[in-house]
């Protein structure tokens, strides 16, 4: 692919206060207040600083956790995966590889049909592109990764 993703310092200036501080900070929204958590068609998830590609609908599920849920990233590669102490817990955070930014955490408690995992992810981390607009914003390499429009 011939698109490139990077954390810049206009797409910094375009964050709202709170996707810098969750992106930027490691911060969490409130739980069941994100823009994303019953979105429910079509698309793809970026990150909101590099556009990367992250997560796609077809792999989102309700969980009940109060933050959308995915059960893999579109690409490996673009999730880095580190050990998080904070808070007196034990857990595995998610960031983007390109942009750096904190997407929230995985844990291994999700559809086990699905492969057991479930990446609990910030809304105010991501960009939804719906698929109708996949291929005009530079995604199209990505539609076979969405189900169709019903």
């Amino acid at each position: 692919m011939s698109k490139t993703y990077a954390k810049t310092p206009e797409a910094l200036a375009r964050l709202t206060p709170e996707q810098f501080r969750v992106t930027q900070q490691s911060g969490t929204e409130r739980p069941f207040t994100g823009e994303y958590c019953s979105t429910d068609e079509p698309g793809i998830y970026v990150d909101v600083v590099s556009g990367e590609p992250l997560f796609a609908s077809q792999d989102k599920f309700e969980s009940h956790c109060g933050w959308p849920s995915f059960t893999r990233p579109i690409e490996a590669a673009h999730v880095t995966a580190l050990r998080d102490s904070s808070h007196g817990m034990e857990r595995v955070e998610v960031r983007s590889k390109h942009g750096d930014s904190h997407l929230g955490h995985v844990f291994p408690d999700g559809p086990q049909d699905r492969g057991g995992l479930r990446y609990c992810i910030n809304s105010a981390s991501l960009r939804f592109i719906p698929r109708a607009r996949m291929v005009e914003e530079g995604y199209g390499d990505y539609l076979d990764m969405v189900e169709d429009e019903a």
